[in-house]
Order: C-alpha cells, then structure tokens, then sequence
C-alpha cells in the first residue's frame, strides 16, 4: 500500500505541471499565460506582475506553476489502494469512489450542483460548461465562456465563473450573462497579477471572491480589493452564513472574517493539512469543510478540528456535494498523458453528510 500511494504521488505531480507546457488540443481556448498576446498585454501593465512562483502564483494545484514532471510511461497510471474508514456523521467505512464520467483533452474544473442536484462542470479548452446529470448523460449548458473555469452560485441563483482566457475575468452566467470585474484599480487587467486566475465564490450581495495567485473580492459593482498576506492561494469559499471566508495556503486553510461591507479581518491559520498542499474546498450542511489535497479529501469541524480524511485512488483537486439530497461527493482528478495532453476524470462517493442546501458553493 505503501509503494502505491508514492506512485500515485508521482502521477499527481504530474498533473500539476505549468498549463504553459500542457500540449493544447487542435482549436482548443488557451489560457491567458499560453495566449501568444499574453506578453503584448503584460507590457501594457503599471504594475508587472510578479515572477512565477514554484507553486500558487499560478491557478494553484490543479494547474500550478514549476517545472514539467516527467510523463508517465503508462497511461492512466494504476489507482493506488485505499480504504475508506468510518467518519462518523460524515462517510460510513468502506465506501468506494465510482468514476461516472471522463473526457480525454480537456480538463474539469470548478464543479456545483445545479437545483436539481444535477452537476455542472466547467471546462477550459472547449470553453463550456457542461450538465452530467445523475444517468450519466452530459449536455452543453453554456458555450464561448472564454476558458471557463471554476463557477459559483449563491443564494439568489446567480451563477458566477472565471475566465481564464487573455484579459481574464470574473463573469456573471446568470440571469444576465456580463462581466463583473476584468481591471484592477488601477486600470490594469487582472492578467497584470500573474499566472491564471483560479477559483471562486460568490457572495449573497453580487460579489465574488477569487483566488489568483492571492485572495481578492469583487463587489457588487465589479471593484476588485486585495485581502490577506503571505498566501498561496487556490480553493475559495463561504461559510453557511457567510461570516467566514476559507481559502487555501500551501499546506493549510486560512481563515478569514467577513464584515458587512464584505470586506475581509482577522487572518488566521484555521486548519494544517497532514497532506501537503490544498486546493478546492467545499462545505456541507453542517458547516464542515471539505478539502482536496493530493488522493485525500479532508473533513474539518467547524470550529478547525481535523475529523479525519477520505482517501481516494488518484489525486483530487475539485469537489462539491451533488444528486439527490446533496448526499453524494463528486471529485475531478486531473492526468496528463505521455503526449502531455489532459484528461479529466469524476468520480463519486456515497455519504452520510449531505451538501449545504443554500447555496451551491
């Protein structure tokens, strides 16, 4: 067990390369930093952005930045072994993941449930979204997202996703398809941050929170602010009652308090993952945590105890609680190729716990 879950390590690894040297399918949306205007437009910013950090300056571990690892000389590697034990009110033991789709030259990113419990999946290299629903049938939900990523939904429905393409975004889906924020402050395109913007979560006023190598927030009217210090950011999301804001650091959660202008206080370490560095998180109706970091998901209390973790075959880097009741956790694991090409997989797992009914993420 344990030479397979080092091998499986090195298989995540690989999967976490810079998007730069991941080989891009024929007509596929590039990413800002592949885009051949990237560096035309970072010469227009006033404040350049920084050198490429190893790992999160970039969109974080599902797509972080550093050196190529090398290709793996069988593909898809062989899924390590796992045993799933009993958290309790959270997983019974024994639960097995389940792979319900994969799609070979493209990846999965930022997954929710819809209202029906169905899961929507955003996609960057055909720049859609797509529907799984639960009979495993897949329809295009919503095209031309301008490399789509990762998408939020808040209490009042409306449906939010970042786009990763040149002069990335953070773009409103629904009810009105529109922009929310594209410029900092100072007028520069968010690309003058550096790398590629990542995740988010929208807030119950219009706004959105987004990582992009840092921690920002986008108001209801699209003016972005810089919170935290010291961070490596990827995952993102809210609390229940939204008086909390959990994002990713490296090697642990940081957590932040929400005040009413939406502004962001009290920076603070909420939890150290024993598994290395963190990337997407959700939560579910009892306000528990949940985050992806390498072939484990994380299960944190509320009040920042470690309740245990659910291991997985492959590395992990997105998941949400999806079907019926909310009662099943969906997760994208993320393979590249010999030929340096991606492939997305989704697998799901059978819980005690169901998702957090409020809002998708």
């Amino acid at each position: 067990m344990r030479r397979n879950a080092v091998l499986s390590l090195s298989f995540i690894l690989s999967s976490t390369v810079a998007f730069a040297q991941i080989a891009l399918p024929p007509g596929a949306s590039p990413q800002s930093t592949q885009d051949p205007g990237y560096k035309e437009l970072i010469a227009t910013c006033k404040v350049p952005p920084p050198a490429p950090a190893a790992r999160g300056g970039g969109p974080g571990g599902r797509q972080g930045g550093g050196p190529a690892a090398a290709a793996p000389t069988t593909f898809p590697p062989p899924p390590a072994e796992y045993t799933v034990t009993e958290i309790p009110g959270v997983i019974a033991a024994g639960q097995k993941w389940t792979k319900v789709w994969e799609v070979s030259g493209n990846n999965a990113d930022g997954i929710l449930a819809d209202k029906n419990g169905d899961l929507l999946i955003a996609q960057n290299h055909n720049a859609a979204v797509v529907k799984l629903d639960r009979s495993g049938k897949v329809a295009v939900v919503y095209k031309d997202t301008h490399t789509g990523g990762a998408l939020s939904m808040n209490k009042k429905g409306e449906l939010f996703m970042v786009q990763r393409g040149l002069r990335a975004n953070v773009s409103q889906l629904t009810p009105k398809r529109q922009i929310l924020a594209d410029k900092l402050p100072n007028g520069d395109p968010l690309d003058c941050l550096g790398g590629v913007i990542n995740d988010l979560t929208a807030d119950s006023k219009g706004g959105v929170y987004f990582t992009m190598g840092g921690l920002f927030h986008a108001d209801a009217k699209g003016v972005v602010t810089r919170y935290g210090e010291n961070l490596q950011t990827n995952g993102v999301v809210l609390s229940a009652d939204e008086k909390t804001l959990y994002v990713t650091n490296a090697g642990t959660v940081a957590a932040f308090d929400v005040q009413a202008d939406g502004s962001l206080m009290n920076q603070r370490e909420f939890v150290k993952l024993p598994g290395g560095g963190g990337d997407g998180l959700t939560i579910d109706s009892e306000n528990r945590l949940y985050v992806t970091a390498g072939p484990a998901l994380y299960v944190v209390a509320a009040d920042g105890k470690l309740l245990g973790s659910i291991p997985a075959p492959y590395g992990l880097i997105t998941a949400a609680f999806a079907g019926q009741n909310k009662k099943t956790v969906y997760a994208v694991v993320s393979l590249i190729d010999p030929d340096r090409l991606q492939h997305a997989y989704v697998y799901s797992i059978p819980m005690i716990a169901s998702g957090y009914p409020g809002r998708a993420k």
